[in-house]
């Protein structure tokens, strides 16, 4: 097996034809398919599932590009770092729940880089998504680091699918619940918020899918029964819907008011049942794989910017 042939297979695996790969790979059909047909016999596995509609990853397969986005990556990290006759474009993409502070430590890493030669040329990403998907992207390899949180809900759940999927979780700040809603809402002013004086006020969630298990809810609290839930899938919308119908989220009180304006106000929460109720914050990323200079510097700024706010 050739590293040249594991980027076909994980090429053919993101388009999903091996026609449209053949063309944005510059390879020929019969070329790629035999490379293809050249791994699959030296590991006895069939990769992919080959019908009239298509091309699709097997479930050997999943598995089998999983760890070839691993070892390609670390290959392009090397070229990165040491091959002087190419153009050193860095890569780095972090996917997150829907987090302003991680937002703001990506802008502040951007900024710091702006007059470094090193970081002339650069592909970066950021993605706010649901927690699932912060997970499939750092297992795939499409992100370097991911940010989620755990609370005593969703923790062995959690662990568990990071665990099947090499991935390991490094705590970054414990916090208390906060509840977060606009500054005129009828409750903006007190000093703390209870679930009985949220009752009968939307409640803000982010959307998981409806095929998701309850422990991938972003939100703490994710178990309890609300009499009113609007689900979204960006925080522009929840800013807009704090203003417009008085609704409110659960969240961890960590909030750019830079980003997000300084309209809203986070209240800590009481929960008069549980008194430790707290989540935890973190990032994941894959087990025994170098991190890059940029993923180092970003967690850098992410640290930094949680110390500061903490």
């Amino acid at each position: 097996m050739t590293l040249q042939q594991l980027k076909y297979i994980i090429g053919v695996s993101e388009i999903g034809s091996l026609n449209k790969a053949s063309e944005k790979l510059y390879v020929s059909q019969p070329s790629l398919t035999a490379s293809i047909k050249e791994v699959e016999s030296e590991f006895n596995v069939q990769l992919f599932n080959r019908s009239s509609r298509g091309i699709s990853l097997t479930n050997e397969g999943k598995e089998f590009v999983q760890h070839a986005r691993q070892i390609y990556a670390q290959y392009e990290s090397l070229l990165d770092d040491f091959d002087p006759s190419r153009k050193r474009r860095k890569k780095f993409a972090v996917s997150c729940q829907h987090y302003s502070f991680c937002v703001k430590s990506f802008i502040n890493l951007m900024n710091k880089m702006k007059a470094e030669d090193s970081f002339n040329q650069y592909e970066f990403a950021i993605n706010e998504t649901r927690t699932l998907t912060v997970i499939e992207d750092v297992a795939n390899m499409r992100s370097e680091i991911g940010i989620i949180n755990l609370n005593d809900f969703n923790r062995n759940y959690i662990i568990k699918v990071l665990n099947s999927n090499e991935l390991e979780f490094t705590p970054l700040v414990s916090c208390n619940v906060y509840v977060y809603l606009w500054k005129k809402h009828p409750l903006a002013k007190k000093e703390f918020i209870t679930f009985d004086e949220l009752n009968g006020y939307p409640c803000l969630m982010f959307d998981q899918n409806a095929n998701s298990p309850l422990y991938f809810t972003e939100e703490i609290y994710a178990n309890r029964e609300y009499s009113k839930v609007i689900k979204t899938t960006d925080r522009a919308t929840n800013l807009n819907l704090m203003v417009g119908v008085n609704a409110y989220c659960l969240c961890s009180g960590i909030i750019s008011n830079e980003l997000n304006g300084g309209e809203f106000v986070a209240i800590p929460f009481k929960d008069e049942e549980n008194s430790d109720s707290a989540m935890e914050i973190g990032y994941i990323a894959k087990k025994n794989v170098v991190m890059s200079e940029a993923g180092t510097r970003y967690l850098e700024e992410l640290k930094d910017y949680l110390k500061e706010t903490k």
